[in-house]
């Protein structure tokens, strides 16, 4: 058998001979993506409570607040908190900043739709209040609502998942495709 050029085709050596195959690195877009929603995810949540809190009047303090109030806004506190270690930590590549991401999109979530209850106790007047967007907290919770979501898709999805748990296999050393190992002898 020949091969291009009338020379003859190099037959494939035993096993574990020449460089091993190399391993298809998975593309890091989507744990990037999640990552930098769930840092602008942490900031718009994070901003929330503590504009509530510097706004609070002079003879008001936080023990005065109802139990639901201070749920709601200990939500966003700590949905905040775990998006941010969770983005920092998808950034690392660790499996763990995207399970971080999940939790803290979910308590974020949980926050927005616990906020209309502990005020007010109505949706519609809430969301119609956002959305008129007359005030800066008013811009930042809708972009709150537009990121958190896409944070949790992109950090659930398999393609981040694979990428942060790849691993590149250790260097072999080479060697020449048609060079049998040496027998070790007396």
């Amino acid at each position: 058998m020949t091969g291009p050029y009338g020379y003859p085709a190099q037959q494939p050596g035993p096993a574990g001979f020449g460089y091993p195959p190399q391993q298809a690195r998975p593309n890091g877009a989507t744990a990037v993506i999640a990552a930098l929603l769930g840092l602008v995810a942490a900031g718009a949540s994070g901003f929330i409570p503590v504009y509530f809190f510097l706004r609070l009047p002079s003879g008001v303090s936080i023990g005065n607040l109802p139990g639901f109030v201070l749920t709601a806004l200990g939500l966003y506190l700590l949905g905040a908190l775990i998006l941010l270690i969770g983005a920092l930590s998808a950034f690392f590549r660790s499996v763990a900043g995207a399970v971080l991401l999940v939790l803290g999109a979910s308590m974020v979530i949980a926050a927005a739709l616990a906020e209309p209850l502990a005020f007010n106790g109505n949706y519609g007047i809430y969301f119609r209040a956002q959305f008129e967007f007359e005030t800066f907290l008013a811009v930042v919770r809708v972009v709150m609502f537009a990121v958190v979501p896409f944070t949790l898709i992109f950090a659930i999805i398999p393609p981040t998942l694979k990428y942060l748990r790849w691993k590149p296999a250790a260097a072999q050393p080479f060697r020449p495709q048609n060079q049998y190992p040496q027998q070790g002898g007396w």
